[in-house]
C-alpha cells in the first residue's frame, strides 16, 4: 500500500517523513507559481494606474496578506502531510464539505489550466504567425504539461529547476533591453498613464491574483520537513516573485505608457519573447493541473467511494482542459471561474480556525498521525461550516470595498470561531474513511 501511495504521489494518504524534500527546491516551485506571465500583467496593471512608489507599497501589503495565508495553511499541510482536499475532511468540512472543496478545486484549476494554455497558444501564434493554427498550439502546450505532471512532484521539480532560472534570465534580458531606451530616474518618479488607483485597491489585486494558490498551498507544503521550512520557502518564493516580476512590470508600464506589457516584451525581443511565453506557461500550468487532479481524486473517493489513480486522472483532465482550450469553449467559463475564486478564501479561514483554535477534530488527526495513517472515520457533514462558507463567499462576492477576498476569509474565521464557542460546530453522521477501509481490506489474507 505504501508503494502504491508513493507512485500515486500520496493523493489519498499522508506523505511520510522519509519522502519530504529540502525547502529550497520547493521554494523554487513556489517562485515558479508566483513569477508567471500573469505576474507581469499584474505589475503592468498597477504601473498603468499607480506611481512606482505606490505600486511598491501595494505589492508589499498584498504580499504580506498572501504570505500569511500561505504560511498558516501551509503549516497545517506540512504537519499532517495531507493535501488540501483530503485534509478538509478533518478541518471543519466533513466528508460532504470536503468533496465540495475537492470539486471546486478540480473545476477551477482545470479551467485555469485551459485558459493558460490558450493564452500561451495565442502568444505563440502572434510570435510565429502562420506556422501552426492557434488550436494546434493549444494542444501542444496542454499535452506537454500533462505529460510532465503525470510524473508527479518529481517531474514538476525537474521542470521548475529548468524553467525558473530560464524564465529569470530571459525576463531580465527583455526588461533591460526595453528599459535601456528610457531614463530609470524618470520612470521611478513619473505619473501613471492611466486612471489613478489607490494602494488598498492595488493590494487587493495583488492578493487576489494568487489567492487560489494560497488556499491549496498544502498540496505543496505536505512535502516540507518542518514549519520553519514552510515559512522560509513562502517568504523567499513569494517575495521574489511578487517584487522582481511585479515591479519589472510596473517599470515597463511606465516606459511604454501602456498596460499591455506582455505584448511589448514578446514583440520587442523576438525569440527571447517566445521562450518567455513557453517557460512562463509551463511552470505555472503544471500546478494548475496537479492540484486539479488531487481535488478530483478526493471528490470521487468521498462521493462515490472509488479510488481513482492520480496519474490516469491527470491525463484525462489534461486532455479535457487541452481540448476545451483548443476549441475556444473556455472563454465562456471566465465568469464562472471568477465566482469560484471568491469561494476559495473562506475555505482557508475555516481550516485555520478549526485546526488552530476550535480543534473539534484535531485529536483525530493527531492520533492517526502517530501511525502514519488517516483517521478511521470523519463526520459526514458539518451544517455550521456549510452555512459559514456560503455566507462568507456571498459577502466576498457582493462587498466591493477593501479587499473582498481577505474580507471573506477573515469573516469565515470569525464566524467559525464564534460557532465553535457556542457549540454549533458539530458533525452530523459519521462515515468510515474509504481509504482506510480499502487498505484494511487489502491487508486481509485471501
Amino acid at each position: 500500500m505504501a508503494s502504491s501511495a508513493h507512485v500515486d504521489d500520496y493523493a489519498l494518504a499522508r506523505v511520510p517523513l522519509s519522502d519530504r524534500k529540502h525547502w529550497f527546491g520547493i521554494a523554487v516551485q513556489r517562485f515558479g507559481q508566483v513569477s508567471a506571465l500573469s505576474q507581469f500583467l499584474l505589475g503592468a496593471t498597477l504601473g498603468y494606474s499607480m506611481s512606482f512608489a505606490n505600486a511598491f507599497w501595494a505589492i508589499l501589503l498584498g504580499s504580506i496578506i498572501v504570505e500569511l495565508i500561505m504560511c498558516l495553511v501551509g503549516i497545517i499541510g506540512q504537519r499532517e502531510g495531507l493535501n488540501t482536499a483530503l485534509l478538509a475532511r478533518w478541518t471543519g468540512f466533513g466528508e460532504v464539505g470536503a468533496s465540495l472543496v475537492g470539486l471546486a478545486v478540480g473545476i477551477s484549476l482545470i479551467g485555469w489550466f485551459g485558459i493558460q494554455s490558450a493564452i500561451a497558444a495565442d502568444s505563440l501564434d502572434a510570435l510565429m504567425p502562420g506556422v501552426l493554427p492557434a488550436w494546434a498550439w493549444s494542444m501542444i502546450c496542454g499535452l506537454a504539461v500533462t505529460a510532465i505532471v503525470a510524473f508527479g512532484f518529481k517531474g514538476m521539480q525537474w521542470l521548475a529547476n529548468i524553467t525558473v532560472p530560464l524564465f529569470l534570465v530571459l525576463v531580465g534580458w527583455s526588461v533591460i533591453a526595453e528599459l535601456s531606451r528610457h531614463d530609470l530616474g524618470t520612470l521611478l518618479t513619473s505619473a501613471p498613464a492611466g486612471p489613478e488607483m489607490s494602494i488598498l485597491a492595488g493590494s487587493g489585486i495583488v492578493a487576489g491574483g494568487v489567492i487560489v494558490g494560497a488556499i491549496i498551498t498544502g498540496d505543496m507544503t505536505r512535502f516540507n520537513r518542518s514549519g520553519p521550512d514552510v515559512v522560509k520557502q513562502t517568504v523567499v518564493g513569494v517575495s521574489l516573485g511578487e517584487f522582481v516580476i511585479g515591479l519589472a512590470g510596473v517599470l515597463l508600464a511606465h516606459a511604454a505608457r501602456s498596460g499591455d506589457i506582455v505584448a511589448i516584451v514578446t514583440s520587442s525581443v523576438g525569440l527571447v519573447g517566445l521562450l518567455i511565453v513557453i517557460s512562463g506557461t509551463l511552470k505555472i500550468n503544471d500546478w494548475n493541473l496537479y492540484s486539479s487532479s488531487l481535488g478530483l481524486v478526493n471528490f470521487v473517493s468521498t462521493t462515490f467511494r472509488r479510488q481513482l489513480h492520480r496519474v490516469s486522472t491527470t491525463i484525462v483532465l489534461g486532455v479535457v482542459g487541452t481540448v476545451l482550450a483548443a476549441v475556444g469553449i473556455l472563454g465562456q467559463f471566465t465568469a464562472f471561474l471568477t465566482v469560484l475564486s471568491v469561494v476559495f478564501p473562506p475555505i482557508a479561514g475555516i481550516m485555520v480556525a478549526e485546526y488552530f483554535i476550535v480543534k473539534r477534530w484535531r485529536s483525530d488527526l493527531e492520533v492517526s498521525k502517530s501511525s502514519g495513517t488517516l483517521p478511521e472515520s470523519a463526520p459526514r457533514f458539518v451544517p455550521a461550516t456549510l452555512v459559514i462558507w456560503a455566507v462568507s463567499a456571498v459577502v466576498g462576492y457582493f462587498v466591493t470595498w477593501g479587499i473582498p477576498s481577505v474580507l471573506s476569509l477573515v469573516l469565515s474565521m470569525v464566524l467559525y470561531i464564534v460557532a465553535g464557542r457556542l457549540g454549533w460546530v458539530r458533525g452530523v453522521g459519521s462515515a468510515r474513511t474509504p481509504e482506510v477501509a480499502a487498505a484494511q481490506q487489502q491487508a486481509q489474507p485471501a
